[in-house]
């Protein structure tokens, strides 16, 4: 009497459809057709608890950066904190100071006079030395202007690989549109970082970054929403901004989703596979 092999018997009884750990596997042995592809397997590989969320939105966020431009994250020409080459050390402390920043723009005659970087720690002689025959001149660093169409990516390799930090962004006549940091091209990847010179607000759900540019917590209470921005959201329906912005979205957003609500401009900055959790909010001018 013949029987099967025992290898025929095994295989006719395995499961035809790969498991998560054979797509994560495969993925790295066998190019993905997408870019979408390969961030849905990772998320898979989530939901196993193979990484936890965090690591998802660093993944994603790192993603995300490939196909986004300076001109999308910089920080505004009106929003810029800039030096005059003529200034005095009497003008330029208090303003190093009461700025918190540790890199400036050495302008000229305009802002579009872009004369070099002034790092703050190279004013820290000054305490030794004093502030005769100091000149702005000697110790301003040269400054690295890039278009706004620059891919955020290869910003990021190119702050690694000459080692500076800021670079200052012109439109396409020439002129400044503002300037970006490697922090902020960090803050795209793994969210907003924060550091002791940030100012606490009275209100933990609601932090000012801009003119009209806010860090907005999506647990922020609409009641406390509402009175900050004296604005008139429904409190009947929600409890919180994150549930208006679930039902303008009409689905769980991804990252740098953005909604329109009565004026106010609500973008996507972190969100998870079950609710979203910050927001930057550009109020109406």
């Amino acid at each position: 009497m013949n029987e099967d092999p025992p290898s025929s018997q095994s295989t006719s009884t395995r499961p035809t459809e790969k498991s998560w750990l054979d797509k994560v596997l495969n993925a790295f042995t066998a190019e993905p057709k997408s870019r979408q592809e390969l961030l849905e397997i990772i998320k898979e590989a989530a939901e196993n608890k193979v990484v936890d969320a965090e690591e998802l939105e660093i993944i994603q966020g790192a993603l995300d950066v490939a196909d986004q431009q300076v001109r999308e994250i910089l920080v505004p020409r009106s929003q810029m904190v800039v030096v005059n080459i003529n200034a005095q050390p009497s003008e330029l402390l208090p303003l190093v100071i009461e700025s918190g920043h540790s890199r400036f723009p050495v302008v000229g005659e305009s802002t579009d006079d872009i004369r070099g970087v002034l790092l703050a720690k190279d004013l820290l002689p000054l305490i030794l030395n004093g502030t005769d025959n100091f000149a702005l001149d000697n110790v301003i660093r040269p400054a690295t202007i890039i278009p706004e169409s620059k891919r955020l990516n290869v910003l990021l390799r190119e702050f690694r690989e000459n080692r500076y930090h800021m670079a200052l962004v012109i439109d396409e006549y020439g002129g400044i549109s503002g300037l970006v940091t490697i922090e902020d091209i960090l803050e795209e990847i793994v969210g907003e970082i924060e550091d002791e010179t940030d100012e606490d607000t009275d209100d933990a759900f609601i932090r000012k970054v801009g003119e009209n540019d806010y860090i907005i917590k999506a647990l922020t209470p609409i009641e406390d929403f509402n009175e900050y921005f004296e604005s008139g959201f429904n409190e009947d329906e929600f409890d919180t901004i994150g549930g208006i912005l679930m039902r303008a979205f009409g689905h769980l957003p991804q990252r740098n989703e953005v909604a329109d609500i009565d004026g106010y401009q609500f973008r996507v900055l972190y969100a998870d596979n079950r609710q979203i959790h910050l927001v930057r909010l550009s109020t109406p001018s």
